[in-house]
């Protein structure tokens, strides 16, 4: 339930200056300090964040940029040399107090454009996020934050958010169009106050800030796409509505080439149909989009030229188009991804789709092949490699000289560990329903009696991926059996999987989850007095509200950032614009009675330990706080461990090793587990 940036202006926040990204925090300073050594535990090893965390190839493909992670919240911007020829070196690092470094790409051969997120309170005790996007030279000097916000005067509302990069241009002259948020200042008796209000594009210098305007601010735009050679060409609004509340509604427009005029090209509401762009085609001046037709998303390219002719370009009989899958300076579109059983990708660059199956013979064992990054003309590619074993790698592959050099590993402290195979499984639901799911059983061969574990995902509109993920695998490592229902609720399986979403149709999802734990005490794969439920945010609540549903199946309940009120997380948007759209996505009357877990903690039967960070700004830590008080109130064994400074996703490798250890500890306490 994450609230988005560009969806969250907050006119209750009038008069507060933008919040300015500490520049003392991303100065150049050493590598990360090295976590290796012979003490680290099982919990010190899957706990560590990657090594490498996203990565891009410059346009002329000499160099990689990448940001790796140190032992507790740090990360730094490290430059490498493609070929290998010389050592990585430092151009930027963050100590993740205020803000954590998400990813950086390349705005020409010697700069980097890097975005950091963060979150600041206001008044005391209202959490509100940040994002900023900032350039810096790959040799660390010459650092510049992106915004156009002003630090000095008093703006009307809160920039929160700086804006995104949408066209990297050719990358030979440091210059890209930026979507940026223009905030408007109050008039203290000048004429120098800016008015300009709403989502912009501006053609941005990052080594100089020049900019000029391309699209004047527009108060109800969230988005525009450009396409890859300089022009926008559509723009998505959602009007607001009473009180300045968002109505929900997304609307589309285009221009046709050579046109300065927007023409209406769709509309769709949450989860509704409707077309949804993704990526302008150029070279076809067409758009490539997401539509829900026959309770599927499918692909489409529909025609920019005033015709709106719509071509099929790929469906799936039985599962969603999740996403598209773009290379290059242009974002050109090469295929799409699928939600099947073991993460398909399905290329229709015919190019792509001939080396992607040639490089699958050339890395057994690594059949994850995904297309990363590459040089302006795409002759050099940065790809990685992986798979439910192997957390990934990463090469550089040049097509002229056919050359495939390995360049690092995403988790090395894993490259010895022995790790355990993903399986596809499916079992029954108590109304007939076949649920998918994935098993990952022990590496020591042991498949039966085992302790055990449902961890449902989070989201809830998301689903599971085959492929490497660390939390499973460390309580795998630990000798335990973990099942990932796909429960309905989810996404990727059409309209007829996804029902209303996994809050208003918490019946349905919840029984789904529950039937996974009675699924593995019929198999004999878990034994039934060692059977517990972990889960991260949706996968939280998921986990506290199976034991109101069933209160004697499950012996012991772990939950990440949960959300344990339903009420409690409507309050968390009061003062976003989205309010009234989340309000109603979750639910009302009974819904939120019935399927709140801190309004039933009597029902409650299996010790409960719960995980939070302060910083969460998707599901406030006062909810497991509130269901922690409710718990110990109804005389029930519950604990809450509260991280302070981190998180929805508990970004530091020393608290990530600390919660599995005490989750591990309590389980085997709990359900008397030896070893």
């Amino acid at each position: 339930m994450t609230k988005t940036m560009n969806a969250c202006r907050q006119a209750l926040l009038a008069g507060i200056a933008g919040c300015v990204l500490a520049t003392a925090a991303l100065a150049a300073d050493k590598a990360p300090p090295s976590t290796s050594g012979a003490t680290r535990d099982a919990a010190d090893i899957f706990g560590a964040r990657e090594a490498i965390i996203g990565a891009a190839m410059s346009p002329d493909g000499s160099k990689v940029a990448y940001l790796a992670a140190d032992h507790t919240t740090g990360t730094a911007v490290m430059v490498a040399a493609s070929d290998g020829s010389s050592a990585p070196h430092v151009a930027m690092t963050s100590d993740g107090a205020e803000s954590i470094l998400r990813w950086c790409d390349w705005a020409d051969n010697t700069r980097l454009v890097c975005e950091a997120t963060g979150a600041t309170s206001y008044m005391g005790n209202q959490l509100v996020g940040f994002q900023r996007l900032m350039a810096v030279g790959d040799d660390g000097k010459n650092a510049k934050l992106l915004s156009n916000q002003s630090s000095t005067a008093i703006q009307v509302r809160l920039a929160q958010y700086d804006g995104d990069v949408i066209d990297w241009m050719e990358g030979t002259t440091g210059k890209l169009l930026m979507a940026r948020d223009h905030v408007p200042e109050m008039d203290i008796g000048t004429k120098l106050a800016k008015t300009a209000d709403g989502l912009g594009v501006d053609l941005v210098d990052t080594h100089t800030l020049a900019a000029s305007k391309v699209e004047q601010p527009d108060p109800d735009a969230v988005n525009y796409i450009s396409d890859g050679k300089g022009t926008v060409r559509l723009v998505e609004r959602e009007a607001s509505g009473s009180g300045g509340q968002l109505s929900g509604v997304h609307q589309w427009f285009y221009r046709r080439p050579g046109s300065r005029q927007w023409e209406s090209f769709s509309t769709r509401t949450l989860d509704g149909p409707g077309l949804r762009p993704l990526s302008v085609d150029y070279a076809t001046d067409s758009v490539y989009c997401l539509d829900n037709r026959e309770g599927r998303d499918k692909l489409y390219r529909v025609a920019l030229d005033g015709s709106m002719k719509t071509d099929l370009v790929f469906e799936d009989p039985k599962v969603d188009v999740d996403d598209v899958v773009r290379l290059g300076r242009q974002a050109r579109l090469v295929g799409a991804r699928i939600a099947s059983e073991k993460g398909s990708v399905v290329y229709f660059d015919p190019e792509y789709q001939k080396l992607a199956a040639a490089l699958s013979k050339a890395l057994p064992g690594l059949p994850q092949i995904n297309f990363v990054s590459s040089s302006a003309d795409e002759s050099k590619l940065l790809l990685s490699a992986g798979s439910d074993r192997d957390p990934g790698r990463y090469f550089v592959f040049d097509k002229t000289t056919k050359h495939l050099n390995e360049i690092a590993l995403v988790r090395p402290q894993l490259e010895n560990v022995p790790l355990s195979e993903m399986t596809p499984v499916s079992f029954r639901a108590s109304d007939g329903t076949m649920i998918p799911a994935y098993l990952t059983l022990p590496p020591n061969g042991v498949k039966k009696g085992l302790p055990a574990i449902v961890m449902p995902h989070g989201g809830p509109a998301s689903h599971d991926d085959w492929g490497f993920d660390w939390l499973v695998q460390y309580f795998a490592h630990q000798g335990y059996a973990v099942l990932q229902p796909e429960f309905r609720g989810s996404t990727g399986y059409g309209d007829g999987w996804l029902l209303q979403n996994g809050f208003k149709s918490w019946r349905t999802a919840i029984g789904d989850v529950v039937d996974a734990g009675h699924w593995l005490v019929s198999q004999g794969i878990a034994a039934p007095d060692k059977l517990a439920i972990v889960g991260w945010s949706y996968g939280g609540y998921a986990a506290l509200q199976s034991n109101v549903v069933d209160p004697d199946l499950f012996k012991a309940v772990v939950a990440i950032a949960p959300v344990t009120d339903l009420d409690a997380l409507k309050q968390e948007s009061t003062f976003y614009t989205n309010h009234a759209v989340e309000s109603d996505y979750i639910g009302s009357g009974a819904t939120v009675v019935d399927g709140s877990p801190a309004r039933h903690a009597d029902r409650f039967k299996a010790p409960v330990m719960m995980f939070h960070g302060t910083r969460d700004q998707n599901v406030g830590v006062a909810e497991s706080r509130l269901m922690n008080d409710k718990l110990r109130a109804a005389g029930k064994q519950s604990e809450v461990v509260i991280y302070q400074g981190l998180d929805h996703q508990l970004p530091s490798g020393e608290m990530r090793a600390d919660m599995l250890r005490r989750a591990d500890g309590f389980l085997r306490q709990t359900m008397h587990i030896s070893g």
